[in-house]
């Protein structure tokens, strides 16, 4: 979206690879969400061979989903190589007899960006994401999600609503000009896209989840930790000066509770269908129909 602000590729890219040692061990909400997810897939009737795990980080998704579905394959993408190489270890298979066999085939890795995927037009017929949209262009990561998908496949993602860390936001507003927290879709708006893109029948639903903190520090250290720190054009490049900082904990402390300090999470998860005769609407407002042979999608 040209008009909605993107962190910079490349300062992503560098964020999770330097984070990737310390993800699993501070990634607490991120697997939680990731759980989430397979719950509402408790719900959805599906038997995908092919499933690509977009932002698959170190792989903790990419295994449910293998465990999940038995005779899937599944391939991780990541933009971070350090993330990669954590969810290949994960996902290898752990007896010789496996790694002899075909099994040693279900998980594959590939180092690449969301929003333009090294994948065969319509080869895949599961498109999971978890936590990743935030950090891409909405709209180019729906229109490849919907590219990459056979007809009747499913995409099933979740990712930041604008209320997510509006503690943190508020505390640093009037500190200085510039962005210190990523800005989030709302969950209507994503809908919105979701068509766009072409897909059909989108289902959205919204949740907060709060974590607490002893201090400020430590949440932003935690952020540090899962590669989530601020990574906006504009940023400021070197330490926030002692005074500002201290202005911060002071407006970040009026949120303290039962001697606990607040992050809210606007979490967001939304899945929608790519039908075998599938209708998009170009950027002049017309309609295109793309028809496919049909392919019935259970649900």
């Amino acid at each position: 979206m040209s008009d909605f602000p993107l962190p910079a590729k490349r300062d992503v890219r560098r964020s999770f690879e330097r984070a990737a040692p310390t993800y699993d061990g501070a990634a607490l909400l991120q697997r939680e969400v990731c759980e989430r997810i397979f719950q509402r897939l408790d719900y959805i009737k599906i038997d995908p061979r092919r499933i690509l795990d977009i932002g698959c980080g170190t792989g903790y998704g990419a295994a449910k989903l293998m465990e999940r579905y038995a005779r899937a394959s599944v391939t991780g993408i990541d933009l971070a190589h350090a993330m990669l190489s954590l969810s290949a270890r994960r996902n290898a298979p752990r007896s010789l007899l496996r790694r002899l066999s075909l099994q040693a085939s279900r998980y594959h890795g590939v180092c690449a960006d969301a929003e333009a995927l090294p994948v065969t037009s319509a080869s895949c017929e599961l498109f999971f994401s978890s936590l990743t949209l935030q950090w891409c262009d909405p709209q180019r990561f729906f229109t490849e999600a919907w590219r990459v998908l056979a007809p009747g496949g499913l995409l099933m993602f979740s990712t930041f609503g604008p209320d997510t860390l509006k503690e943190l936001r508020a505390a640093f507003a009037n500190i200085d000009a510039r962005p210190h927290v990523n800005p989030f879709l709302d969950m209507h708006d994503v809908g919105d896209l979701l068509l766009g893109a072409g897909f059909a029948d989108p289902v959205m639903d919204m949740e907060i989840i709060t974590l607490t903190y002893a201090d400020l520090k430590a949440m932003l250290s935690e952020l540090k930790s899962i590669g989530a720190h601020n990574v906006m054009p504009g940023r400021r490049a070197g330490l926030m000066g002692r005074d500002a900082w201290q202005r911060l904990v002071a407006r970040y402390e009026a949120y303290r509770k039962d001697a606990r300090l607040p992050a809210t999470f606007e979490v967001v998860y939304g899945h929608a269908w790519k039908l075998a005769a599938a209708k998009r609407n170009r950027d002049d407002g017309r309609q295109v129909i793309d028809f496919h042979p049909a392919q019935k999608a259970g649900r």
